[in-house]
C-alpha cells in the first residue's frame, strides 16, 4: 500500500505563487514594467491568467508582492545593535548598497519607484506595507542610541532617518556617481558628526 498520500494543495499553491512572483521580476528585467502584462507573467510562470487573477487584482499588485518577496519582506525585525552605532549603521548601509547594485533588484526597484509615482493606490500600499514599517525599524535603532547618549536628545528621528538613508537612495536613483560601500560609510560618518551631542 502506498504511504505517500495525496499531494498537499497548500504546498502546490505556494510553489505556484513563488513561480508567479519570480516570473514577474524576470519579465520586468526583460521587457520593463511598461510592457509587463498578466499574460507575460502567466506564460513565464507556466500558469493560466485566471490563476493570477485569483490572487491579485492587477499587474501592479503582483509586481509589488514580487518585489516584497525579492526584498525579503518581514525578515528584518530590527537593525543590529552591538552598542556601536556607527558600525551598525555602516553594516546596514553597505548591505543596502550591495542590494541596490544587484542588477535584478535594481531593475525591480526602479520599476517600483516609477509605478509609485504614477499610481496613488500602489504608493499607499508601498507606504503601509514597506516604507513605514522600515522607517519604524530604523527609528527604533536610533532611539536606542539616543537613550544611551549616542545621539542628542533633541534630534528628530524622522529627519535623522532621511539624513542617513536618503543620500544613498538619491545617488542610486539619479545615478549621479558610483554607489559604493565607501560612500555609504562616509554618509554615516558625516551624518553622525552632525547628530552627536555637543560637548560643553
Amino acid at each position: 500500500m502506498s504511504t505517500t498520500g495525496a499531494p498537499d494543495p497548500s504546498r502546490r499553491n505556494d510553489a505556484t505563487r513563488r513561480a508567479i512572483l519570480s516570473a514577474a521580476i524576470d519579465q520586468v528585467g526583460e521587457v520593463g514594467y511598461a510592457k509587463l502584462t498578466i499574460e507575460r507573467i502567466a506564460k513565464s510562470a507556466g500558469v493560466g491568467k485566471q490563476t493570477i487573477y485569483r490572487w491579485w487584482p492587477s499587474k501592479g499588485a503582483v509586481f509589488f508582492d514580487a518585489f516584497l518577496d525579492l526584498a525579503g519582506d518581514g525578515e528584518a525585525a530590527a537593525l543590529p545593535d552591538t552598542g556601536d552605532l556607527a558600525a551598525d549603521l555602516k553594516l546596514v548601509l553597505v548591505a543596502t548598497v550591495d542590494e541596490l547594485n544587484d542588477p535584478r533588484f535594481d531593475r525591480a526597484m526602479r520599476a517600483l519607484h516609477t509605478e509609485i509615482v504614477l499610481d496613488p493606490v500602489l504608493a499607499a500600499d508601498y507606504a503601509a506595507r514597506l516604507d513605514n514599517p522600515m522607517r519604524e525599524i530604523k527609528k527604533a535603532r536610533l532611539r536606542a542610541a539616543q537613550e544611551v547618549g549616542q545621539l542628542a536628545d533633541e534630534v528628530d528621528l524622522e529627519v535623522a532617518v532621511d539624513l542617513i538613508w536618503g543620500p544613498v537612495l538619491n545617488r542610486w536613483l539619479h545615478r549621479t556617481a558610483p554607489l559604493t560601500s565607501e560612500y555609504a560609510e562616509q554618509v554615516v560618518d558625516t551624518a553622525l558628526a552632525g547628530l552627536t551631542p555637543r560637548k560643553s
